[in-house]
């Protein structure tokens, strides 16, 4: 991490997890253990949960986020869940493009850069998803696709607009599997997404978005995955639903 050029941001994704009360004891566990944070805390929730996640982290800085918004602000699309639906329950963040929404439900780039976009129109903070599966790794193509995906999702956003976006990179392979990337093979993609950003916006664009690593960061391999120069932060998977756990990964962070 560099924290003199940007900001560590550590958010949980609960996934299809919890019930609303349920969420409200975890965030009342994780309240005092992350109370005197100096990165950014936030935990990302199923739509249920919204309400009462917003309602117990009120006084605190931990915020609130979604796990996937639709492009448009309403209509027939049932089931969906509007980007000005997630600002009025009290949502700062979102994600897009996870590789559950790709892999499972179709998602693509272009429909990601047209969730992208209605997000960062209604002033959410988009924490973007992009990774490769296994096969992909083991064709060397890497590189490409992460970059490629990268400058589809961000296709419209303006300069100014990708102050409020955060990349994550998520591993296919790593995630909800216990494999992890090392340190080095994480940190070495997260530079790649930096320079395909430096290639859209210049290099001091680049220097100053947060980049985390999604890919099962967990309370014991945290800090050496936070100490590389390209990893800024972490989406956290399974470790975000154990309040000790999660805690010690943002303390990893603020150490960092």
């Amino acid at each position: 991490m560099n924290k003199q050029l940007r900001k560590a941001v550590i958010a949980g994704n609960w996934k299809m997890n919890n019930t609303p009360a349920e969420a409200a004891h975890l965030i009342e566990e994780i309240r005092p253990l992350v109370a005197n944070a100096s990165c950014d805390v936030v935990v990302c929730v199923p739509f249920i949960d919204l309400h009462a996640a917003a309602k117990a982290a009120q006084g605190t800085t931990i915020r609130i986020g979604a796990q996937n918004c639709h492009w448009a602000q309403n209509g027939a699309f049932t089931g969906e869940i509007s980007a000005p639906m997630l600002r009025a329950a009290g949502v700062t963040h979102v994600i897009i493009g996870h590789s559950e929404r790709r892999t499972y439900f179709g998602e693509t780039n272009g429909t990601v850069n047209r969730r992208v976009r209605a997000a960062l129109d209604e002033g959410l903070n988009v924490i973007l998803c992009v990774g490769e599966s296994s096969e992909q790794r083991r064709q060397g193509v890497t590189d490409e696709l992460v970059a490629m995906q990268v400058k589809i999702a961000l296709d419209g956003v303006t300069e100014a607009e990708l102050q409020r976006v955060i990349i994550a990179y998520e591993p296919i392979w790593a995630i909800g599997t216990g494999k992890t990337a090392t340190a080095q093979q994480a940190n070495a993609v997260c530079a790649v997404i930096r320079g395909a950003v430096a290639a859209l916006y210049g290099t001091d664009c680049a220097n100053k978005i947060t980049i985390q690593y999604g890919g099962s960061m967990n309370a014991q391999n945290a800090a050496e995955l936070l100490s590389q120069p390209d990893i800024d932060g972490g989406l956290i998977g399974g470790a975000s639903l154990k309040a000790p756990d999660f805690a010690a990964i943002v303390t990893a962070a603020d150490k960092g």
